[in-house]
């Protein structure tokens, strides 16, 4: 976990499996990490595992975040999970950065 004095935030780097074998465990660490903070920063440098399931965790979170008033970042996304996400339809960075906001060079 990081903090930041001004704006509390909790901190979560995915596991290597974000599969559909590991997406319960997932959705857990999630939960319990959203219900701690404000802010989410939500690590994905990790994921080596992915598919359409976790696309639809990490969208959901997302979307969750935003109605809340609650904001949801992502930050390094693997190579694994950009793949999975141009496989699931998202065909552009563009398009990714618009349906998950991504924390970019210190912001």
């Amino acid at each position: 976990m990081s903090s930041d004095v001004t704006e509390p935030k909790w901190s979560l780097r995915l596991p290597a499996d974000c599969s559909i074998a590991a997406i319960r465990s997932v959705y857990d660490l999630i939960r319990e990490a959203f219900g701690r903070q404000d802010r989410l920063e939500i690590d994905c440098s990790s994921v080596d595992k992915a598919d359409v399931t976790s696309i639809q965790l990490l969208l959901s979170t997302a979307r969750t975040g935003e109605a809340q008033g609650r904001p949801v970042v992502f930050t390094s996304f693997s190579q694994s999970l950009r793949n999975t996400l141009r496989r699931a339809g998202f065909a552009s960075d563009a398009m990714i950065d618009q349906h998950f906001p991504q924390k970019k060079d210190g912001t």
